[in-house]
C-alpha cells in the first residue's frame, strides 16, 4: 500500500510534468507551431505586433499584474521575519508589552506568524528557487524574443533553446526562454503546496488558479510579440518542479500526499445524518 501511494504521488506530481515537457519539446520546439501562432498577431505591413503599442494593455497585463506575485513574496518575507519576533518577546516575559500587543491586535498576527514559520519560509524559498532557475535558464540558453528576431523585423536569427544551451557558462545576451512574466504567475503554485500540507479542500482550486494566472501572464506577452507560447509552457513546468522539490524538502512526501479534508454532516441523535451547523472534518 505505501509503495502504491508513493508511486501515485510521484506519477501525478513528477510524471505528468515530465510528460508535458516531452510533449512541448516535440510539438513546439521541433516544429514551427510557435511561429505560426505568433504570426496571427503580427502585422507584416507595419512589421509590428499592434498590441505591443497599446500602453493600457501593457500597463494592465505586464506592470499591474506583477503586484500579485510581488506582494505575495513580500508578505512571505515579512511573515518569516515576524515569526522570529514572537518567541523572543515571549522569552522576555514582558507582561505589559504582551497586554499592549493584545490591545492593538498585533499579538494574534505574531502568534500566527510564529506558528506558520515553516510555511512562510517555504514560500520564500520556493519563490527564490523558481526565480533563480528561470534566470539561470534564460542566461544559459540565450534565446531572443520573437520581436527581436529577423522573423518579425528584428536583427537576430531565431534559434531554439537547445541549440544554444550551455550548462556551465552564459550562452549569450538573449533572455527570453523560459517566459519570465509567466513564471511570476506560476510561482503562486507555492501556495498550493502549502494548502496540500494542511489538506485544505480547496487546494485544487488554488492549483488551477495559479496555473491559470501563469498562462494569462504568458499569453499576454505572446500577443505583444515578446514570447512564444512554448515559453509559457516551459515556465510552468520549471516552476512546478521547483515548487514540488522544495515542498518535498520542507514537508516530506507523506504529508503532501495525504487526502484533502472535506465536510461531512454530523449524525443526529437517532443515527440519521442531518443538516446543521455542527459539521465535523473528515477525510
Amino acid at each position: 500500500m505505501p509503495t502504491s501511494s508513493r508511486a501515485r504521488f510521484y506519477g501525478l506530481n513528477l510524471g505528468i510534468p515530465l510528460v508535458c515537457a516531452a510533449l512541448v519539446f516535440l510539438v513546439f520546439d521541433l516544429t514551427r507551431i510557435d511561429i505560426a501562432f505568433n504570426d496571427l498577431f503580427y502585422d507584416p505591413v507595419t512589421q509590428t505586433f499592434p498590441l505591443d503599442h497599446v500602453h493600457l494593455f501593457e500597463k494592465i497585463t505586464h506592470k499591474w499584474a506583477r503586484i500579485i506575485p510581488n506582494w505575495t513574496g513580500e508578505l512571505a518575507i515579512m511573515g518569516t521575519l515576524l515569526s522570529f519576533l514572537w518567541p523572543i518577546l515571549k522569552a522576555g516575559r514582558h507582561s505589559k508589552l504582551f497586554a499592549f500587543l493584545e490591545k492593538i491586535k498585533v499579538a494574534p498576527a505574531l502568534r500566527f506568524a510564529s506558528k506558520h514559520r515553516r510555511d512562510f519560509l517555504y514560500v520564500v524559498f520556493a519563490f527564490a528557487i523558481s526565480t533563480g532557475l528561470i534566470h539561470y535558464l534564460k542566461g544559459h540558453t540565450s534565446v531572443y524574443c520573437p520581436i527581436e528576431t529577423t522573423q518579425y523585423g528584428g536583427k537576430i536569427e531565431h534559434k531554439e533553446w537547445f541549440e544554444n544551451f550551455d550548462l556551465l557558462k552564459v550562452a549569450g545576451e538573449g533572455r527570453c526562454w523560459p517566459g519570465g512574466h509567466a513564471s511570476g504567475g506560476f510561482t503562486m503554485l507555492a501556495l498550493y503546496f502549502v494548502a496540500r500540507r494542511y489538506r485544505w479542500r480547496y487546494s485544487k482550486a488554488l492549483m488551477y488558479g495559479s496555473l491559470g494566472l501563469g498562462f494569462v501572464y504568458g499569453t499576454t506577452r505572446v500577443l505583444q510579440g515578446w514570447h512564444y507560447m512554448s515559453h509559457t509552457f516551459w515556465a510552468g513546468i520549471v516552476v512546478w518542479l521547483a515548487c514540488l522539490l522544495t515542498a518535498l524538502a520542507f514537508y516530506g512526501r507523506a504529508r503532501l500526499e495525504r487526502p484533502v479534508l472535506r465536510k461531512v454532516e454530523e449524525p443526529a441523535p437517532g443515527g440519521v445524518p442531518t443538516k446543521n451547523d455542527n459539521a465535523v472534518w473528515a477525510r
